[in-house]
């Protein structure tokens, strides 16, 4: 395939995937990438998080991806999302072998859709999380890393070239702390020709840095690449202001995928709580203006099934 062929491909792609969106029938997104592979035994106390699985068992985030599409998902996100040139030369992996990484997160997720022979068509979203989940400290749920708009773009423009490259049918620039991070990943994905959906992680009508939602979607309204903003990773019960307050500040469709509502014990490393997420729920997102809905940490396939099940 040449290269101009494989542009009018990508375009095409994303041309669809835009007026799949657009249509107003809503998209049932994966869940939680990180408990579908623990759940499968994998080991994932590492900086790499899932993504050390990108260099030592791909064949395990197929596998992962192939369960959510089957359970009803209608669009895989990648494994990139802890994936980045920093982290992996911490790991001593060479700059040319980190893009081949970051890229290879995108043909897992296609090689999972070709696997899942659905009827129904089937999206890849490439990951791009905040620059703190590099960092693995906990600081990507608090945001304002001493960096500036302009460092920030800098750090997150590389892979994001590589992965829009890498041809996925959108961009999720997700679990975003800050608008601060917000305007630099904009900056950074200006120009690369695939749509992105925003999406931050929030605590009540605040991001995670304190900012006021209102003005954290403001943005998102007058950015062409922007098909879609919301939040993620969040508590079910930050999601109903979310959603009618997204659609009212940018127009646009918006995107939801909450945790489980369970709490992470960051001392005992575990899980603690019970689950708030019910499939129920999601009816009221989609009124409210959600296209994009999903689960994220702690959210399994069963849930999927449920909210596809619920949303069709």
């Amino acid at each position: 395939m040449t290269s101009e062929t494989s542009e009018a491909a990508r375009s095409s792609a994303d041309a669809s995937f835009s007026a799949a969106l657009a249509s107003g029938a809503p998209l049932v997104l994966d869940g939680g990438m990180s408990n579908q592979l623990r759940f499968a035994g994998h080991d994932l106390n590492d900086e790499l998080w899932s993504a050390r699985l990108l260099v030592e068992q791909p064949e395990a985030i197929v596998d992962a991806h192939l369960a959510y599409y089957e359970a009803g998902a209608d669009i895989a996100i990648t494994s990139s999302y802890q994936a980045t040139f920093a982290g992996f030369a911490k790991r001593g992996i060479g700059r040319e072998r980190a893009a081949e990484l970051l890229a290879s997160s995108v043909e897992l997720a296609r090689e999972a859709a070709r696997r899942a022979k659905a009827e129904r068509p089937l999206w890849v979203a490439a990951s791009v999380g905040p620059y703190g989940a590099m960092l693995a400290d906990g600081s990507e749920y608090r945001g304002r890393y001493g960096l500036s708009v302009a460092e920030l773009e800098r750090f997150h423009r590389p892979r994001v070239e590589v992965l829009a490259a890498a041809g996925p049918d959108v961009l999720a620039l997700e679990t975003v702390p800050d608008l601060d991070e917000a305007d630099a990943l904009l900056r950074a994905v200006r120009g690369l020709g695939v749509p992105v959906w925003l999406s931050y992680s929030v605590a009540g009508e605040r991001t995670r840095a304190g900012q006021p939602l209102a003005e954290a979607f403001a943005p998102a309204a007058e950015a062409d690449e922007v098909v879609a903003v919301g939040v993620n990773c969040c508590v079910p019960e930050d999601v109903d202001g979310a959603v009618e307050l997204a659609a009212r500040v940018t127009g646009k469709p918006v995107v939801v995928y909450p945790n489980s509502g369970e709490v992470w014990d960051a001392d005992a490393r575990t899980w603690t709580g019970s689950s708030t997420f019910a499939a129920g729920q999601v009816t009221g997102w989609r009124d409210a203006g959600a296209r994009l809905i999903g689960g994220c940490c702690r959210v399994g396939p069963q849930a999927i099934t449920s909210i596809a099940d619920t949303l069709r």
